[in-house]
């Protein structure tokens, strides 16, 4: 929008005359206006106006007799500056906003004007949004992006490549849907893939293989990794079975927390989820094992030869494949071994053999180490051990248990201090105790029990005093 006077140069009119009006017009305004001034010297017709406009003739007589009568003012819009038709009233939108700042407060546009239509306060989510924005209750949130630098490529073929696996209907229902695992060399986009029934370590490692073989060992590898948020807040970076295999083998791993980061591969699982799909779809193949082929015969030499890159050095940076790069790749874990020599694993039970026994292995630590044809293998610090597969579980070994003789009760010696003190007298002591204890109650008035009769009555914080009778025997005389 633009603001003009009228025709003449704005000037202060002699006497108390204001200035002259301001006018507020855009940019289609200010064009008719243009033309019309044209139209009004005589320069142009209606006709010719019409069409500079793109008005039809009846309109263009419309925009001429307006701008005649009312100069400048007559183009302008006339409901600018107006209030519009729908818009509601004030009782109402003051009504809404209260309702809103007592019970929506923390709510978006959208969703309070979602609850504010279940009460009967019908109102547009984009004009509450305006309404919030003029009360300053809501502002405007913009989504930030995340700042990315651009990386250079590799210089060399090898130095890095980069590894991730694509989910797609690559048969388009032909079959079920299958995982692309990818490899793609960050310098040179030469490609490498293989079909997977899922993303496993094994399809990782049947992939990784297949590149060695082709192109021998990379120096690094780039793949995907979304730490946990345990390892996010202690600052480690998770060592997964294949993150151990690719640190034995001396290849360098290295993660990518964002699919932008390793942007080379994603782009190329793009472009195969393009091509390869109706490559597939032309040649009718259905099966993993035939499409695997197809890729390694046809597919991938095309592949390459179309979308190869020259590296900035020419030499290659592969390293020899080791010669015992099946066996590397591996899953490996910790067990105990038992008092009998065994190992558990996974349901399966390994006897370790004899020859092993100068180690001292029951209760120490082995390393189980499962090859991708389900060998298994035994080690400790490194040393394979001989061991041999169990039919079943071995079972618990029961130690019998001592026989018990019964032995007969033993009784106490004549001179022995139990008697001397009444504790093994016997049967025949006791019941003499029990006659003297009723007729001593029967004597005396207060009821009291057969040990009592036999001990003197003291109080609370007093000795008992003994009575003559009693003074006079010895302890023997009284057990006698």
């Amino acid at each position: 929008m633009l603001r003009l006077y009228e025709n003449v140069p704005f000037q202060r009119a002699a006497g108390n005359a204001a200035p002259m009006e301001h006018l507020l017009m855009s940019q289609k305004e200010r064009t008719r206006m243009g033309v019309m001034k044209q139209v009004k010297a005589k320069l142009l017709s209606i006709v010719v106006a019409g069409k500079l406009l793109r008005l039809s003739y009846r309109q263009a007589k419309r925009v001429w007799r307006r701008y005649r009568d009312k100069g400048d003012k007559g183009l302008v819009h006339r409901g600018r500056g107006r209030v519009g038709n729908r818009r509601k009233a004030a009782n109402i939108r003051e009504r809404i906003l209260a309702r809103y700042k007592e019970r929506y407060p923390d709510f978006g546009p959208t969703l309070a004007a979602e609850h504010l239509s279940r009460e009967g306060l019908r109102v547009d989510h984009e004009t509450l949004r305006q309404w919030l924005l003029a009360k300053g209750w809501w502002t405007i949130k913009r989504r930030r992006q995340k700042h990315r630098q651009w990386r250079e490529r590799k210089a060399c073929f090898g130095e890095l490549v980069q590894m991730d696996g694509s989910h797609h209907d690559w048969f388009e229902g032909r079959r079920d849907r299958a995982v692309l695992m990818v490899m793609i060399d960050d310098a040179t986009n030469r490609t490498y893939a293989q079909f997977s029934e899922q993303e496993t370590t094994r399809a990782a490692y049947d992939t990784f293989e297949g590149y060695v073989r082709r192109h021998k060992m990379p120096v690094g590898l780039y793949v995907d990794r979304e730490p946990t948020v345990a390892e996010q807040l202690a600052g480690q970076e998770p060592l997964t079975q294949f993150g151990r295999v690719m640190k034995g083998l001396g290849v360098a791993i290295e993660l990518a927390y964002s699919p932008q980061a390793k942007g080379r591969v994603e782009r190329r699982n793009g472009l195969l989820q393009d091509r390869l799909v109706k490559e597939l779809r032309l040649a009718g193949i259905g099966d993993l094992e035939g499409a695997n082929r197809f890729l390694e015969e046809k597919f991938l030499p095309e592949l390459n030869r179309r979308f190869w890159v020259k590296p900035a050095q020419e030499a290659d940076a592969h390293r020899p494949v080791p010669p015992n790069l099946a066996e590397a790749l591996n899953w490996e874990e910790e067990r105990v071994v038992q008092r009998d020599w065994t190992v558990a694993w996974q349901g399966r039970w390994f006897q370790i053999d004899s020859g092993h026994e100068a180690l001292c292995l029951v209760g120490r630590s082995v390393t189980v180490r499962q090859l991708r044809d389900d060998t298994v293998q035994l080690l400790r610090e490194g040393q394979k051990l001989k061991c041999r597969e169990l039919a079943k579980r071995p079972l618990a070994v029961a130690r019998p248990k001592p026989a018990r003789t019964a032995r007969p009760p033993a009784k106490p010696k004549e001179g022995h201090p139990w008697r001397q003190f009444g504790t093994g007298v016997g049967k025949e002591f006791w019941r003499g105790v029990k006659v003297r204890a009723r007729s001593a109650r029967q004597l005396s008035p207060g009821p009291r029990s057969a040990s009592a009769s036999l001990r003197p009555h003291s109080g609370p914080g007093r000795v008992a005093k003994e009575s003559p009778a009693v003074n006079n025997r010895t302890k023997g005389d009284i057990f006698s």
